[in-house]
């Protein structure tokens, strides 16, 4: 099986090329981070460096493949909407655009949950739930690009959608580089009642639902899934099991928030 995999030099991205290269795939690995392209390189993975921006380079690159794994993003919390426009939906259309002039057989694309967030507590959310107003330009943006995949999927491109949730574990660039600087210096608070509740994607399980995604039926098709593993945790006692482990000092500065 031929793939083109967008994003390769991010945490997701990374590790599908990994996996579908050691299960025989002949796969193409594109991203912006040339030193981490070499890494992949140095593993036998063939790489191509370009901006999703460029169309022509891209409906290139495209060529010949049978499934494209849309996994880049600008993911940055803030920064110039535009920015987050030409990456997230420009980039996205080209890559649609590009699927369909080279007759791609499926298209795989990474969302995001962000777009379910509204500043308050939600639980057991589900894929068919009304979207609140988007908070960032990250999530409005990524509303977007979804719509450009729905609109590609109304016009006969076979493409699905899936949202994982709080990505974990080797190779991990977000949640515990951040998490354990903080935990360090003692600069993290303790927020809430102290009983929230979080979910979290061990990596290797949004490897094999993209997996999934790549040869499920045709019924779904054109279809958005949340992620997860299906585990939610209490949030502290897991940070207090990581202060346990990496013997580092557990937060005693709480912040309430409002009930």
């Amino acid at each position: 099986m031929k793939a083109l995999i967008t994003g390769a030099t991010g945490f997701l991205g990374g590790a599908l090329a990994r996996r579908l290269h050691n299960m025989g795939w002949d796969v193409t690995a594109s991203g912006r981070n040339a030193s981490r392209l070499d890494q992949l390189e140095s593993e036998g993975i063939r790489t191509h460096q370009f901006d999703l921006k460029d169309k022509a380079v891209f409906a290139e690159a495209c060529k010949d493949q049978e499934i494209v794994f849309h996994c880049a993003a600008l993911p940055s919390p803030w920064g110039n909407f535009e920015a987050f426009y030409q990456a997230n939906v420009i980039g996205t259309r080209n890559i649609v655009q590009a699927c369909e002039a080279n007759k791609i057989k499926r298209l795989v694309y990474v969302s995001t949950p962000s777009i379910y967030f509204d500043y308050t507590s939600r639980v057991n959310v589900k894929e068919t739930d009304s979207l609140p107003e988007p908070v960032s330009a990250y999530s409005a943006t990524k509303i977007l690009a979804e719509e450009e995949v729905d609109k590609a999927f109304a016009n006969g491109l076979a493409a699905i959608t899936i949202r994982p949730r709080a990505l974990f574990g080797p190779g991990d660039t977000v949640i515990f580089p951040r998490l354990i600087p903080r935990l360090q210096s003692g600069r993290l608070p303790m927020m809430g009642d102290g009983e929230n509740i979080v979910d979290l994607t061990y990596i290797e399980n949004v490897v094999d639902a993209l997996l999934l995604c790549a040869e499920s039926p045709e019924n779904t098709l054109g279809k958005k899934y949340n992620i997860t593993n299906g585990e939610p945790v209490q949030l502290w006692k897991l940070i207090e099991r990581i202060c346990t482990e990496l013997d580092l000092p557990y937060p005693t500065r709480k912040i309430s928030t409002p009930s």
